[in-house]
C-alpha cells in the first residue's frame, strides 16, 4: 500500500512511480523525498543512502535514482500524533 505524504490517502499505483506522477487526491508530487523509504531527517542530506545530492525542497518531484516509495506510509507521523494526543489529555480537566 502506497500512501501520499501530504493527504495520507492510499494512491493506486502498482508500477514504478515516475517523476511526473502526482497524487490523484491532492496533486502532491509522489516522486519526492517525503515519500521515499531512504528519507531520514536525522541523516546527512536527510537521506540514508550514501552519495545522494542535496535536495532542497523535500516535497518537490526530483530525479533521484535511489528513490524507493515507502510502503504503508510513515509510522513516525502516527506516533507523533498519538504522543501529542496523550500529552494534551494530561492537561484536560
Amino acid at each position: 500500500m502506497k500512501v501520499c505524504h501530504k493527504c495520507k490517502r492510499e494512491v493506486p499505483f502498482e508500477s514504478r512511480i515516475l517523476r511526473s506522477e502526482e497524487c490523484p487526491w491532492c496533486a502532491a508530487s509522489l516522486h519526492c523525498c517525503l515519500n521515499c523509504g531512504f528519507h531520514d531527517p536525522t541523516a546527512h542530506n536527510e537521506c540514508r543512502e550514501i552519495g545522494t545530492e542535496l535536495i532542497r525542497d523535500r516535497e518537490a518531484a526530483n530525479y533521484c535514482s535511489y528513490f524507493k516509495f515507502v510502503e504503508g506510509g510513515r509510522s513516525g507521523d502516527d506516533e507523533a500524533a498519538k504522543a501529542k494526543d496523550k500529552l494534551a489529555s494530561l492537561f484536560k480537566i
